[in-house]
């Protein structure tokens, strides 16, 4: 048996593209498209998809793109300021925006706050948007320098990115949009942070306000601890070059972006590497996450990715404690192990611990029908604990479809 090129091993890809961090070399281009997402620089995988013609590739993406639905709904839209002024892009969905405010007896309506995460936007939350739109206040917004969102002025200033930053940002947001009444706040990977980082920053809000929250997919700290489904020496490796790395991309902004229009195969295996579990994933959904990822500019990538590093917040979980809470992970997510969510959970007493078996970092997109019927019951949760406006009916049908899978499977 030959040995593999050095080309298909991935760990000699993010040495050579360390050593050539003084000028853009072919080595370092090559790893341009491993280092898009951001721990898909060492990945131990075989690169099947270049066995099968680009031609033929390309006309399945062509016809995914031109017939799947996804990221294809909308909502009501609206600008809200950040606090250094960043634009941020919203979007009101559900019906519940039209229907009455309550008088009283019955409570006000939830509004539920969607908060996606890193290399995304708003609309990686399309199958639980269309699941629970009927009769609720949903609330939709891309973070800043992501989406349909303004580059982040302070960031064009100068100043480092920071999840505190987007605690800020999502105070806003609640201000502008739902000023009053009883919220539930879901967020995934970065937006699970951008919540705690907003539990950190006003704990008053929780104890006043919000009536539940979703933690998908997130960890509250010891971003550095994970592994990245590597072993200890490729993991220790991935850590001393990816941040020379990624500060090398975010400075070589169009020829990044050239390369990765030109290595789309190449990112393809990294991308459904680090974003499901399994294998078995429709791929039209497997598509629409390439084209969420790749939509994220390079130097957006680069200016997010130390934030990791120093995220800690695990004190700041205590203004949730009491709250009815969903934490929810795939066991096989190679970004925020299941692991740091069974964390979460035993500093939550009384939260829901889902584990979402053999999905990966993309639990809602890959496990779309489990993770909106949990969502439902954490809703009907939140209404009772906040004696809130009662559910529409589909959101209660939901919720009861989840118990009835309880029932019928209790592990």
């Amino acid at each position: 048996m030959t040995d593999a090129p050095a080309e298909a091993n991935p760990v000699a890809v993010v040495a050579k593209a360390a050593g050539a961090a003084s000028g853009v070399s072919r080595a370092g281009v090559i790893g341009i498209s491993v280092g898009v997402l951001a721990a898909g620089a060492a990945a131990g995988v075989a690169l099947e998809r270049l066995t099968v013609g680009r031609a033929m590739r390309r006309r399945a993406r062509a016809e995914l793109d031109a017939n799947a639905p996804y990221g294809s709904l909308r909502g009501r839209p609206r600008t809200v300021a950040a606090p250094d002024g960043t634009e941020l892009y919203v979007e009101l969905d559900g019906t519940g925006w039209s229907g009455p405010d309550g008088d009283g007896s019955d409570g006000e309506p939830l509004t539920v706050v969607f908060c996606h995460g890193y290399c995304l936007n708003q609309d990686s939350w399309h199958f639980q948007r269309a699941a629970l739109r009927e009769g609720m206040r949903l609330v939709f917004w891309d973070q800043r320098s992501h989406g349909r969102s303004e580059r982040s002025r302070s960031y064009l200033a100068g100043e480092p990115a920071g999840i505190d930053q987007l605690g800020g940002d999502l105070k806003a947001v609640i201000d502008a949009v739902a000023p009053t009444g009883p919220l539930v706040l879901v967020g995934h990977s970065m937006g699970g942070m951008t919540v705690m980082a907003l539990a950190d920053q006003h704990p008053e809000l929780f104890r006043e306000r919000v009536a539940g929250v979703a933690l998908v997919g997130t960890l509250a700290g010891d971003w550095n601890d994970v592994s990245l489904g590597l072993p200890k020496a490729g993991a220790k490796l991935f850590r001393k070059v990816a941040p020379g790395m990624v500060r090398l991309l975010g400075r070589q902004v169009d020829l990044v972006e050239a390369t990765r229009r030109l290595g789309s195969d190449v990112s393809a295996v990294f991308y459904r590497r680090f974003s499901f579990g399994g294998r078995d994933v429709e791929p039209g959904v497997v598509r629409f996450a390439e084209q969420l990822l790749d939509a994220t500019p390079i130097d957006v990538v680069a200016e997010f990715y130390p934030v990791f590093g120093v995220h800690e917040k695990y004190e700041a979980l205590a203004a949730l404690r009491g709250l009815p809470a969903l934490v929810l992970a795939g066991t096989k997510d190679l970004l925020t192990p299941s692991t740091h969510s069974e964390a979460i959970a035993e500093r939550l007493p009384g939260a829901e611990l889902v584990l979402a078996e053999g999905a990966g970092h993309l639990v809602m997109l890959e496990r779309p029908g489990p993770v909106g019927r949990e969502l439902a019951r954490l809703l009907r949760r939140a209404a009772d604990f906040a004696g809130a406006a009662p559910l529409p009916a589909a959101v209660l049908d939901l919720a009861r479809e989840r118990a009835a899978e309880a029932v019928a499977d209790p592990t």
